[in-house]
């Protein structure tokens, strides 16, 4: 990582948690050595308030500001880990909120284009990972309908609950490329989703496979132009 601020210091008590944090993953099941080098790499305690700091590192989602979350460490590690692509590789996120998500794609070497459509959020997110030497492309809009001036992606990776899968994010996929997404499951509650896999094998075929339940917040139509 590059140079940062003085003000965030990453004490060995950190870094002893995140230690924790990473036994507790693999014990979870994540076994993408680049996923849990990039974790390791990325302090989590960064993208919360100081009121977390001896908390950061548990498999717990906090509150971040604008009713969103930061999602779960587990979270996080599964969806980076199925997105199965090499390094360089060039990724889409839909929605950037605290930047913990962006910085672990970065820190895995994607090429990291990510939006937000709460101001706040992105008025916060871009600086900051700018500031810890993150070289993402951040921008303020509408997650629905993705980037399509930097399409096509070879992964495009969604961190809100979606009732379905938007159509404009399928068009945006490179043939070979993955889609993860968590779909509302209205037959488990709400605020439950599927971990959906989609990937692209042809012009117009797609496979679908799940991941099992999970719990974010929902996304949003935009009314950014």
């Amino acid at each position: 990582m590059a140079s940062i601020a003085a003000h965030l210091q990453d004490t060995y008590r950190h870094r002893g948690m995140r230690r924790k944090m990473l036994d507790g993953l693999r014990q979870m099941g994540i076994a993408d050595e680049r996923v849990l080098s990039a974790m390791d790499e990325v302090p989590r305690h960064y993208y919360l308030d100081a009121a977390f700091d001896k908390f950061a590192y548990e498999n717990k989602a906090f509150q971040i500001g604008a009713g969103q979350t930061i999602s779960h460490p587990y979270t996080v590690a599964r969806q980076s880990e199925l997105l199965q692509l090499p390094e360089g590789s060039k990724v889409l996120e839909i929605g950037t909120g605290s930047g913990f998500q962006c910085a672990v794609l970065c820190a895995m070497g994607y090429k990291v284009y990510s939006i937000e459509r709460q101001k706040e959020l992105y008025d916060r997110a871009k600086p900051f990972l700018k500031q810890l030497g993150y070289r993402a492309d951040i921008f303020y809009g509408d997650g629905y309908k993705g980037k399509p001036v930097f399409a096509p992606f070879d992964g495009i990776l969604v961190t809100c609950g979606a009732p379905s899968i938007p159509e404009a994010l399928l068009g945006q996929l490179n043939i070979g490329g993955r889609i993860i997404i968590p779909i509302d499951d209205a037959s488990a509650g709400e605020g439950v989703q599927i971990m959906t896999e989609v990937r692209r094998v042809g012009q117009k075929k797609f496979t679908r496979q799940t991941h099992g339940h999970f719990a974010f917040v929902p996304m949003l139509a935009s009314r950014v132009r």
